[in-house]
């Protein structure tokens, strides 16, 4: 089966399913068409055996959630339905010779060892990149930090330690003592090998012997034992951008482990936990605070004075008869949103009940309690008790 062929066949179509469908979805279908159109049950249908086999291919490629990975980025490059050259100059077209884009560009053109390289993890195609060791890409690493409730609201430079494999310093990363790695004969420093898997094309594993790098060495290095790579810790400043919330990860690019043979890095996730704050909480991208204020304040309304973050604080005005458990809002006093933009504080009254009355205030309230002795608060709630 030629690479173009491949690329061509809707594999999602072949099963029944779409395109976003689950991996349970797609497990489904295929036994149904296979029990339906499998060979035992359809003795003689040579169109029940051709059948049987392009549902074996969807299934083999949709199945493997690497393969379909690679499948879909395969169609989506070359617009879900094989490669279509659009029109060229004076209403022609371009002629590409699709042999030549998979087995690699040759005069020293823009696509290097060509678009083999693309489809690798897929298609066993040799090629220019068929008998040369391949840069591998660094692991990802992941590390944890905590700020205080400030710091992630505002945003923070902290340092972090973190450990990851590097390129043994030992070898200069070859794996051999000496310096002088072999190419695996198993692999042809390919670092891979083909498994058959049905319908007339191959798929490609790790090379077991080299592990998928595709070099061997003669004299392993007694720090990396022949891998190439060892344990290094190093300390880095680490940006973490302003409003980021308790176990958010965040991604950054690049700064995980160094990469093999020029390989690129990998990416650093860290995630982030946040110390509480004795005054203020969070909810989204607003800050909340609850603010006591007093009979009085609450009853006859007035003006309150509120904390915020990191600044001076703001006046909120109470209008008479505010109840207890009201929130008002103080905007763009909250956390940083992606925007730059601030979200809002969520300001809660608390009436504040006093403990210990000196004989005036207590005179004032018992004559308070006689000037509203014929008010009953609790009535509606009998009521309603009644009524249900």
């Amino acid at each position: 089966m030629s690479t173009k062929d491949f690329i061509e066949k809707d594999y999602y179509k072949v099963l029944g399913v779409p395109k976003d469908a689950t991996e349970a979805e797609i497990k489904k279908a295929y036994r149904k068409l296979a029990r339906e159109y499998h060979p035992d049950a359809n003795k003689g249908n040579a169109k029940a055996e051709e059948r049987f086999k392009e549902i074996s291919e969807a299934n083999d490629v949709l199945g493997d959630p690497k393969k379909r990975k690679e499948y879909d980025e395969a169609r989506a490059l070359f617009g879900s339905g094989g490669f279509r050259p659009g029109p060229g100059a004076g209403g022609g077209s371009f002629n590409f010779d699709l042999g030549d884009l998979f087995g690699g560009a040759q005069g020293g053109g823009s696509f290097g060892g060509g678009l083999g390289d693309v489809f690798g993890g897929l298609f066993n195609r040799g090629g220019a990149t068929g008998t040369r060791t391949q840069p591998r890409r660094g692991q990802d690493v992941e590390s944890e930090v905590t700020l205080s409730f400030t710091e992630a609201i505002e945003g923070a430079t902290v340092p972090l330690r973190m450990s990851s494999q590097a390129p043994c310093k030992a070898c200069s990363g070859t794996g051999d003592k000496n310096g002088t790695p072999r190419v695996c004969p198993t692999c042809v420093g390919t670092g891979q090998v083909a498994r058959g898997s049905g319908g007339g094309f191959s798929l490609t594993d790790p090379c077991p012997d080299c592990k998928g790098r595709g070099l061997i060495a003669e004299n392993p290095c007694e720090v990396c034992h022949g891998s190439g790579r060892a344990k290094s810790s190093r300390t880095m400043q680490v940006r973490i951008p302003a409003g980021v919330s308790d176990g958010q990860r965040i991604r950054l690019r690049g700064k995980g482990a160094p990469g093999e043979r020029g390989g690129p890095a990998g990416d650093l996730y860290v995630v982030v936990h946040v110390d509480a704050h004795p005054v203020f909480g969070r909810k989204d991208d607003n800050l909340t605070v609850t603010v006591p204020v007093t009979f009085a304040e609450a009853a006859l309304g007035g003006e309150v004075r509120v904390p915020t973050l990191g600044g001076p604080p703001v006046t909120l005005k109470l209008p008479p008869g505010t109840p207890n458990g009201r929130t008002m809002r103080a905007r763009g006093k909250g956390a940083v949103r992606k925007d730059g933009t601030r979200g809002d504080l969520l300001v809660t009254v608390e009436v504040s009940v006093p403990t210990d009355l000196s004989g005036k205030a207590r005179d004032a309230l018992e004559a308070y309690r006689e000037a509203t002795a014929g008010e009953d608060p609790r009535a509606e709630l009998f009521e309603a008790a009644k009524g249900a």
